[in-house]
């Protein structure tokens, strides 16, 4: 059974990952109000506003090949499966606004916590793409998005770390 996956389709869903990411940063510095938490909010939502930018930068330098369709080799049909439980939301739901969940109570700590959360369930969720696009087709693009989300833990990590100490 064949698949068809490229790098256009994965960067399409990592920008709209990071419009929900800074959605989430900026409804958690509307009730943060004021002061450093909500300026360090900001921050960040600008910080997932400009990954987006070099996502669709990432996505408007693909080859045509790597905009296209090709066949994955499938014949168990477990890619299949976790696209259709992907699909289903049940292994990343991009269409989840996470910003939903605050409740204006969170400390800045809870926040960057469930930050880091958040980016390592989206590294996940690569990594269990990375085998559906073919090297022709942009398999290399997923390992920088990867790259990315892993700069993004860094720095939350450190804010995390400035934060509690």
């Amino acid at each position: 059974m064949g698949l068809k996956f490229n790098a256009d389709e994965i960067l399409a869903i990592a920008e709209q990952i990071e419009r929900n990411g800074a959605r989430f940063y900026r409804k958690a510095a509307e009730n943060a109000k004021a002061g450093k938490s909500a300026g360090k909010l900001i921050e960040l939502a600008r910080m997932e506003e400009n990954h987006e930018k070099v996502f669709a930068a990432m996505r408007a330098g693909l080859s045509e090949k790597q905009k296209g369709g090709g066949e994955v080799y499938d014949p168990q049909g477990e890619a299949e499966a976790y696209l259709q439980a992907f699909a289903g939301g049940h292994v990343f739901d991009v269409k989840k606004d996470p910003s939903a969940t605050l409740t204006g109570r969170e400390s800045l700590v809870r926040i960057l916590r469930t930050a880091i959360g958040l980016e390592k369930d989206s590294i996940v969720f690569y990594l269990g793409l990375k085998p559906l696009v073919p090297p022709e087709l942009g398999a290399a693009k997923v390992d920088e998005i990867i790259a990315e989300e892993m700069k993004h833990i860094t720095i939350l990590s450190m804010e995390l770390m400035a934060e509690r100490y």
